[in-house]
């Protein structure tokens, strides 16, 4: 359970991170961080970080891209995942 923790703290930073980085050189017109690596840290598990980036840090909050793959993002880490895991372990023969 630690491990899984670590992960997720882990993730998150670096997800938040990046979504820091990005706005500065937004704001500096230089080279941005690709939406595709953004969007790869929220989905495996990043959520969090991505989230209270867009609502601190005030960065692609009018891209409804971002929206959706926070929300699914969250409903699956907190909801489907445990479901497919407790399914798996007490279900399978």
């Amino acid at each position: 359970m630690l491990y899984i923790a670590i992960y997720f703290i882990c993730v998150n930073c670096i997800s938040a991170y990046l979504m820091y980085i990005d706005k500065q050189r937004a704001i500096q017109k230089a080279w941005r961080v690709p939406e595709s690596n953004l969007f790869f840290f929220c989905v495996v598990g990043g959520f969090l970080g991505t989230y209270l980036m867009m609502k601190y840090g005030r960065h692609k909050t009018q891209h409804w891209q971002f929206h959706a793959v926070v929300i699914l993002s969250f409903f699956f880490w907190i909801f489907i995942l445990p479901a497919m895991i407790y399914y798996l372990i007490y279900y399978t023969p």
